[in-house]
Formats: structure tokens, C-alpha cells, sequence
């Protein structure tokens, strides 16, 4: 582990900053402030804190506004969960005010945020030993190197968070500890995914590695360095859906992984399972009552997440892919004035021809709640992780359409490994690449895709029913007795206080 008995402090919160009982773990989550990590981080907080630890959630003022309400509503509730804000530093490190907001931040200055995140470990540590109790677990997403030096400075564990799956990871691990692209020359030439049992292909193109890009090297380095030497693995995924996966990346990091997902399942029967750290465009009683008039499982609903933007091209042809599939649909578009006045123009165009059988939310949605209705009958997704598993809990079939980091090999899970999804075909990262392309998905190929996923057929059915199975398995891990909810109270009773001189039962 990476402490040893008390610290030399002399502050390991004792009974007297426990309060009644010196028994609490007290989880402190260090979530990327990107909105992809900042939600599953919340929502395991919320996890941990309904099984009686105390967490608290780490975040800079911009993201802190956006959570707020959440934590706000699961304290009310009783729920022993806090909010630690902490200002970022941008002037020190050459970024603008105002560069909180991460999507407001150019791609050349994104290295420059990650150094300002690295100054929050300062403040942090100041802000732990100050405010009892004191913390007996970080749990730090793994791009937060500079966590591995609070937590030693602490004298407390610290275990690496993903919001990915085990089947990502355990793919990028083994291409690059087996060096699968030495010698090949060309980004888009497939290389087999070394170790793994079913036969897996990747291009250096879709699975780079974390962070392997101009630039980022050294970040790159530290970040590796300090996920080999934390404490465990939590993962946002379910034992049951990836157990060879899961097994495979345990052994191959030599360390336990507690897979305590899926965490928006939380939400099921909680009032914050519209926003979840966002004010949705379209309310959830306007979701919910559009989707209500629609026929069972008629519906597909289409999102991109929080960060990837569409070619306007791109925009015009899936917006007339949809219409031509004939399937009622919700589209979500992040930001449709980024799209310029020709695809403002179609959109327009386009509500007017399909009123009543199209709805269009222009921001942010309540996607958790559209996609557990039984209108909703498929979703085409970019696989990001969160709205892959998302969209796995509700038993949708998917049409994945991956555009960069970890979302092709999500894709590949999808499609090839758990056959719930059907690719739209694209082979090449849409963005964050050094030379930019234009890929444009044509309106024929949308249209095939989603009259594949929701028109039925052999096919059609067998991928439906093996959403369903796999949407049931995931719902009764996080119930009593279920893979993930053992998981997580494992997790809680590992790093509780056990004696008044504040050790764990890891000490």
C-alpha cells in the first residue's frame, strides 16, 4: 500500500471527527473536469455515500457550479456527501480566464490545462488536513498523475478511476506491452490485439494509447507511471458483461479492480436522474410527454456527448438519414449554432417536415431518462463510455459511430464482442488529430443503420434480445447480492476506520 500507520501529522481523524462512530471511510474523488468524468465520479460519490461512506467530490468553481445542485439535493436527502471547491490557476500556466470551461479551451492550449489541474494538489492536501475527518481513500481519475503525490504526502491509498471499460483498457494495455505496431508504418493498417482469446483488431489510428499524441509525452509518461503504482482499480462496468476482461486487466496490472457499475443506474428512482450536473435544454416533463405518444420501443434516440461536434456536412446527411429512416426520433445537438446557417437552415426546415414524429433538443438532454422509456427502441451513439453503458442498461441495440480517444474500442465491445451494435462504418478518428479530414457519413448509410437496429429481421431480433439479457444482468448487479453493489460496499469496508487512531483495515 502506499501509507503505513498514522501520519506524521498526527491527524487521521479518530472518533471525536467521526462523530458518533469511527467506522466511516471517507472517499475523496478526483474527478478530470471534463463532463464525461465528472458525472460517473459524481455518481460513485453518491454510490459510497447511500452505502454510509462519506465522500467528497473535488472540482474547480466552473464544474462545481454545474454539480452543485446534485450534491445539494443528496445532502438534503441525508446522504453524507460533500463538494470541495477549488479555484484553478489558469494565468500561471498561460491560459485565458475563464478556461474552467474546458470546452472553451483551443486544442493547442489543452496541455496547458492539464498543467493548471496539476496545481490543484497543493490546495487540495491544504484543504484535506484542515477539514475533518480526515480522508482514508482518493479515489483519483487516472489522468490525475499529480495525485499519486497527495496521497503520499497524506499518507492515505489512492486507487486509479476509470470511466471506461475493463475490455478497452485490457486492449490498449497489451498493444503496447507486446509493442503490436512496431514496424507498421500506416495509422490506418489493423494490427491483432495481442493475448486476448476472441481475435481483435485495432489501427494505431483508433488506439494510440492514452494521451500518445504531439505534445502530451511527458503527461503521457506520468500518467503511466502513476497508474502502476496505485492501489487498486474502480471501474465503471459490471462483472458480468466483461468477466474475462475485468480478470485479464487485474493480472496484467497486478492489482484488484472493483467494477461497481453501472453508476447512472443510481439514478433509477432519484430526482437527479434528469440533469445529473446539467440543466437540460428539454425539461424531462417535455421528454416524457413527447415520448409518451410514441408506440414501444419505436424510438431512436441520437447523441454525440459533450465534446464531439459534426461536420456541418455530417450534420445534413445524418439529419437526412433520419428522416428518411421513417422511425420517430430524438436528436440531441450540443451547440447547433457552431453548425453555420446552412445547417441552421436544414434543422429548421427539417422540424417543420417532421413535427410530431421528430424532436429536436438543442443542448444539453436528459439522456439517462429518454433512454430507459419504452418508446425509445435503439441509440445511435459516438461510444463514449458512459452513453455506451447507458445505453447498455436500458437494453438498447446501438449503432455506434466512434469518433476518438477510447470510443472505437468501445465500438468494437459493442458490435464484435457483446453483438449489440451495428457500426456505421467509420474507421478514422473524426477529431483531435494532427491533420484534420473531412469524413462524412452519408445519408444512405444512416438510413441503413437505423432501419438495422429498430426494422427487425433475424438479425434485428437476436441483437434486441441480447441487449435485453445484457440490460438485465446489469440492473441486478447493482441490487443486493449483484456483482457491482458487493463491489462497492467491499470497497467501503476496506477503507473504513477501524480504531480511534484513525487506521484502515488496509493498514
Amino acid at each position: 500500500m502506499a501509507h503505513e500507520g498514522a501520519s506524521s501529522n498526527g491527524h487521521r481523524g479518530g472518533e471525536d471527527e467521526l462523530g458518533s462512530s469511527a467506522t466511516k471511510a471517507h472517499f475523496v474523488l478526483v474527478p478530470l473536469m471534463y463532463q464525461g468524468h465528472v458525472i460517473p465520479a459524481v455518481d460513485t460519490a453518491l454510490l459510497l455515500a447511500t452505502h454510509g461512506a462519506l465522500a467528497s467530490v473535488v472540482a474547480t468553481p466552473y464544474n462545481a457550479a454545474r454539480i452543485r445542485p446534485t450534491i445539494d439535493f443528496a445532502r438534503q436527502s441525508g446522504l453524507p456527501v460533500r463538494l470541495v471547491e477549488l479555484p484553478l490557476d489558469c494565468a500561471a500556466v498561460g491560459l485565458p480566464e475563464g478556461a474552467d470551461n474546458v470546452e472553451k479551451i483551443p486544442p493547442e492550449l489543452h496541455v496547458n490545462y492539464f498543467d493548471a489541474l496539476a496545481l490543484l494538489a497543493a490546495p487540495l492536501e491544504r484543504h484535506l488536513r484542515a477539514h475533518p475527518p480526515y480522508p482514508t481513500c482518493i479515489v483519483s481519475d487516472f489522468c490525475h498523475a499529480w495525485t499519486a503525490g497527495v496521497a503520499a504526502s497524506l499518507d492515505v491509498p489512492r486507487l486509479t478511476f476509470f470511466s471506461m471499460c475493463a475490455f478497452c483498457l485490457l486492449c490498449q494495455h497489451n498493444v503496447e506491452r507486446f509493442n503490436a505496431y512496431d514496424g507498421v508504418a500506416d495509422d490506418n493498417e489493423p494490427v491483432v490485439v495481442p493475448g486476448l482469446e476472441q481475435r481483435i483488431e485495432v489501427t494505431r489510428a483508433q488506439a494510440p494509447g492514452f494521451f500518445r499524441a504531439p505534445g502530451f509525452e511527458q503527461l503521457a509518461d506520468a500518467i503511466e507511471r502513476a497508474r502502476a503504482v496505485a492501489d487498486g482499480v474502480v471501474m465503471n462496468s459490471f462483472l458480468e458483461m466483461e468477466p474475462e476482461y475485468v480478470a485479464g486487466y487485474a493480472a496484467a496490472r497486478k492489482m484488484k479492480v472493483w467494477t461497481i457499475g453501472p453508476v447512472s443506474l443510481y439514478h433509477r428512482h432519484a430526482a437527479t436522474l434528469a440533469a445529473r450536473g446539467n440543466t437540460a435544454t428539454a425539461t424531462a416533463d417535455e421528454c416524457i410527454r413527447w415520448l409518451d405518444g410514441k408506440e414501444p420501443s419505436s424510438v431512436v434516440y441520437v447523441s454525440f456527448g459533450s465534446i464531439a461536434h459534426a461536420d456541418p456536412k455530417q450534420v445534413l446527411e445524418l439529419g437526412h438519414g433520419l428522416e428518411a429512416s421513417g422511425h420517430p426520433f430524438v436528436w440531441v445537438l450540443k451547440n447547433p449554432g457552431f453548425y453555420g446557417e446552412a445547417a441552421s437552415e436544414f434543422l429548421e426546415g427539417l422540424e417543420e417536415r417532421v413535427a410530431g414524429r421528430g424532436m429536436l433538443i438543442k443542448g444539453w438532454a436528459p439522456q439517462v431518462l429518454i433512454l430507459s422509456h419504452a418508446a425509445v427502441g435503439g441509440f445511435v451513439t459516438h461510444c463514449g463510455w458512459n452513453s455506451t453503458l447507458e445505453g447498455i442498461a436500458a437494453g438498447l441495440p446501438l449503432v455506434t459511430w466512434p469518433h476518438f480517444s477510447d470510443q472505437f474500442l468501445n465500438e468494437k465491445l459493442a458490435v464484435e464482442v457483446l453483438g449489440v451494435g451495428v457500426s456505421i462504418g467509420v474507421k478514422e478518428p473524426l477529431m483531435w488529430q494532427v491533420a484534420q479530414k473531412e469524413i462524412v457519413v452519408g445519408r444512405e448509410a444512416v438510413e441503413a443503420a437505423v432501419r438495422s437496429i429498430m426494422d427487425g429481421g433475424d438479425e434485428g431480433e437476436e441483437r434486441r434480445r441480447k441487449a435485453v439479457a445484457l440490460s438485465e444482468k446489469a440492473k441486478a448487479a447493482v441490487q443486493d447480492g449483484g456483482s457491482s453493489l458487493s463491489n462497492l460496499l467491499d470497497l467501503i469496508k476496506r477503507f473504513e476506520v477501524v480504531d480511534a487512531a484513525g487506521r484502515t483495515k488496509t493498514e
